[in-house]
């Protein structure tokens, strides 16, 4: 039986609502992306002080609400009405209003792709429980992408609350049952390690970090041991395409590694939305040929 919710909201609206909030969300998640980096540094840098046990400089404080945003060019203060989500990017013409340097377009982008991903998700899974748990597993797998790509981490402050929320959500089977959560989480932190382990024991190097094993659990967590497969194979396939054009059409160096998390963030969200129809296709073609 359809909720009260359910009832009360009609479609358009209630896709015009979801986008509108995904833009302010993706607002706040370019503050994320671009601060929770900076807020671990100096976090590790006076903890190495407390270790060492020299007195520490004074630092910088930064929070997600402190200080108010500012141009990084010129200090110019984010006034309010130069905040509005991809529209005040537009009325701006792209331009800092204080020093007129470019404001880098991946803002309106992070912006829009919350929105349209958000939008996206209600409309398959509709205002439901599934429905907003889904758009926090959106907006938490953006900041993780963007964080990953930006320095190449995964913060554990994003990562462990991710998991231990599938697994809370699917005590009352929301994507999954209890039980194939916890095996998917037990799954996925283990594979992604054994990969680990293995590929350095054969060369000496590290092949990626533990932030990946800990998304890769937290994506078993919410969507069961099921999917794993699914997951390892897409995010696997498009991080292969993606470093090979790389090399070929911008020459990057082999040796610089490239972040795995992007790619394990698409997947699980393609898999969330998508992956038993996934998963079955791959076995009727394979059955097929």
């Amino acid at each position: 039986m359809p909720s009260v919710f359910e009832l009360s909201v009609t479609p358009p609206f209630l896709f015009i609502i979801t986008f509108i909030f995904g833009l302010t969300i993706g607002s706040f998640l370019n503050v994320v992306i671009y601060r929770l980096p900076k807020m671990m540094e100096r976090d590790w840098k006076l903890q190495c002080y407390e270790m060492l046990e020299q007195t520490a400089p004074a630092l910088p404080r930064i929070t997600l609400s402190t200080p108010n945003s500012t141009c990084p060019s010129c200090g110019h203060e984010i006034r309010p009405w130069e905040n509005i989500p991809v529209l005040s990017y537009l009325f701006l013409k792209g331009k800092c209003s204080g020093c007129k340097n470019p404001i880098s377009a991946r803002y309106p982008i992070i912006e829009l792709t919350s929105g349209i991903l958000s939008v996206i998700t209600i409309y398959h899974f509709g205002p439901t429980l599934a429905g907003l748990a889904g758009l926090f597993m959106v907006w938490t797998l953006i900041t993780l992408t963007m964080i990953d790509f930006d320095t190449q981490l995964l913060p554990d402050s994003m990562t462990l609350p991710l998991l231990w929320s599938g697994l809370i959500l699917n005590f009352y089977g929301t994507f999954t049952t209890l039980e194939a959560a916890l095996w998917g989480a037990v799954a996925g932190y283990l594979s992604l390690w054994s990969v680990y382990w293995l590929f350095k024991l054969l060369t000496g190097k590290e092949g990626m970090g533990y932030g990946d094993f800990k998304l890769l659990a937290a994506l078993g967590a919410w969507l069961g041991w099921q999917q794993l497969p699914a997951i390892i194979l897409l995010s696997s396939l498009v991080g292969a395409v993606v470093g090979i054009a790389l090399i070929i059409f911008q020459g990057r160096d082999k040796s610089i590694p490239i972040p795995f998390g992007p790619y394990l963030a698409a997947a699980g969200w393609l898999a969330m939305l998508w992956g038993q129809d996934i998963t079955n296709a791959y076995l009727h073609y394979a059955r097929i040929g």
